[in-house]
């Protein structure tokens, strides 16, 4: 039966079949223990080749809201986000949407691509997997072990809410969260340096790695 379980998982991350419903996909992930996890299994990703992905909660004067973002697991590019007051579906395929246009945009195919998450409802459930999986052809990455297993996305929201804190605590109403935000993300894909990347900004060390293809 687990087998049978995991080779379910395997044709839906393939894209070879129609999801089963959110808690059926939830029981197989379990099921299929570490090879729900595309990214642990992989020796090198090559860039916009795999994205980690996942809500957080950002503080305003307004109130609260929720911030979805798309992180290269490479060059640490965010091709796309959303903002919204409910981390929900309708949420997290704005940020996909916006993350394909970014790529097609830059001639980079979608298919293919890995999307690696939690196990919350919204990332098992139909509206995403049906989207990103049947629609798409993207092969969807199941964190085993919560942001143990996304420690990339748990990083990048980290850094995000302590360097811009101030900014985002002054924000008063979502329509001004919003530009804050996407006044950061473009500010952090083109200027801010990480260590980890030669002390490049994100697309800088991208158009480097495109450079060696």
């Amino acid at each position: 039966m687990e087998g049978d379980a995991a080779a379910v998982l395997g044709q839906v991350l393939d894209g070879q079949t129609q999801p089963p419903r959110p808690s059926g996909l939830r029981q197989v992930i379990t099921a299929a223990g570490d090879r729900a996890n595309l990214l642990a299994q992989l020796n090198k990703v090559g860039p916009l080749a795999a994205f980690h992905t996942d809500f957080t909660e950002l503080v305003y004067a307004g109130g609260k809201a929720q911030l979805m973002t798309l992180v290269d697991h490479t060059s640490k590019v965010v091709p796309g986000w959303a903002l919204g007051l409910h981390a929900d579906t309708a949420l997290a395929l704005r940020a996909w949407t916006a993350a394909k246009r970014w790529l097609q945009r830059h001639g980079w195919p979608v298919a293919g691509i890995i999307v690696h998450q939690d196990q919350d409802s919204v990332y098992t459930g139909y509206g995403w997997t049906g989207q990103l999986v049947l629609r798409e052809r993207v092969r969807l990455s199941y964190a085993l072990d919560g942001c143990h297993d996304n420690t990339e996305m748990e990083s990048f929201h980290s850094r995000f809410k302590t360097e811009n804190r101030s900014l985002l605590v002054d924000a008063a109403d979502l329509a001004e969260l919003a530009r804050v935000v996407g006044q950061r993300i473009t500010y952090y894909n083109h200027r801010r340096r990480h260590s980890a990347l030669g002390n490049q900004a994100p697309l800088v060390h991208l158009a480097s790695l495109k450079s060696r293809r």
